[in-house]
C-alpha cells in the first residue's frame, strides 16, 4: 500500500506543498529582481508576490503563527535595504531571502528566550496572490496542501526545516545548507528522514480516513 502511494510521478507532494509549479516563474522573477534593483516598484511587487508566501511559511516554521507576520516584515525591511547588493537569479534570491528571514526569526526567538516552534497553519501556501481554487481539482489540491503542512508540523525541527526549505521554498540541498549553516549531506539526511516520517504519517492519516497523496516524493526527489 505504502509503496504504491509513494510511486508514480515521485513529485506529487512537492507540487501539493508548493501549490503550483515554480519553474515557469523563475525567468520572470529573475528579470523582476533586476528591474527592482533599478527602482521599478511594479517589479518589486512581482518579486514580493512570488517570494513572500513561501518565506512567510518558513518563518512560521520557526516562530509560530502569532509572530510570523512581524518577523517577516523585519526580514523584508532588510531585504529592501540590501537589495542593491544582491547578485544572482531567482533561485539564489530565494536562498538569500531565506537566510535573512531565518536570522531575523532566530533573533526574535532569542529575544523571547524560547525554542523555535512549529506551527501547522500554512494556508498562505495555497492562497497565493492572484490564484483562486475555482475548480474541484484546485479545491482538492488546496485541501491536500493544508494536510501536508499539518503533517510537516509534526516533524522534529531539523527535519521540518529541511523539508520546508526543500519542498516549500524550493531550494536545492546546497542552497538549503547555506541557509542552515550545515553541509548539504546533512540537509539531505534530514530531508530524507523527514520524508520517511511523512510517509508513516500518511499511512496513519489514510488508516483514519484522512487525505492521501498520490505520487508522494521518494528520497531521490529531494537530493
Amino acid at each position: 500500500m505504502l509503496g504504491t502511494r509513494l510511486g508514480g510521478t515521485g513529485s506529487g507532494m512537492m507540487r501539493y506543498v508548493l501549490g503550483r509549479d515554480r519553474e515557469g516563474d523563475d525567468a520572470q522573477v529573475t528579470a523582476a529582481i533586476a528591474a527592482a534593483q533599478c527602482g521599478d516598484e511594479a517589479s518589486f511587487r512581482t518579486v514580493y508576490r512570488s517570494v513572500h508566501p513561501r518565506l512567510l511559511a518558513y518563518v512560521r516554521t520557526l516562530v509560530g503563527d502569532a509572530d510570523a507576520e512581524d518577523v517577516a516584515s523585519e526580514a523584508w525591511l532588510q531585504i529592501t535595504r540590501d537589495l542593491g547588493r544582491f547578485q544572482g537569479d531567482a533561485d539564489r534570491f530565494r536562498g538569500w531571502t531565506s537566510t535573512i528571514a531565518r536570522n531575523r526569526a532566530l533573533d526574535h526567538v532569542r529575544r523571547l528566550g524560547r525554542r523555535p516552534a512549529i506551527d501547522g497553519d500554512e494556508s498562505v501556501l495555497y492562497a497565493m496572490a492572484d490564484r483562486r481554487a475555482d475548480t474541484a481539482s484546485e479545491a482538492m489540491e488546496s485541501l491536500a496542501t493544508e494536510c501536508a503542512m499539518e503533517l510537516i508540523s509534526r516533524l522534529p525541527m531539523d527535519q521540518a526545516e529541511a523539508v520546508v526549505l526543500r519542498a516549500v521554498v524550493g531550494l536545492d540541498a546546497k542552497s538549503a545548507a547555506e541557509v542552515l549553516g550545515k553541509r548539504p549531506g546533512a540537509v539531505r539526511t534530514a530531508a530524507h528522514r523527514g520524508l520517511r516520517k511523512l510517509a508513516e504519517l500518511l499511512d496513519e492519516s489514510s488508516a483514519s480516513g484522512g487525505v492521501t497523496f498520490a505520487g508522494a516524493p521518494t528520497q531521490k526527489d529531494v537530493r
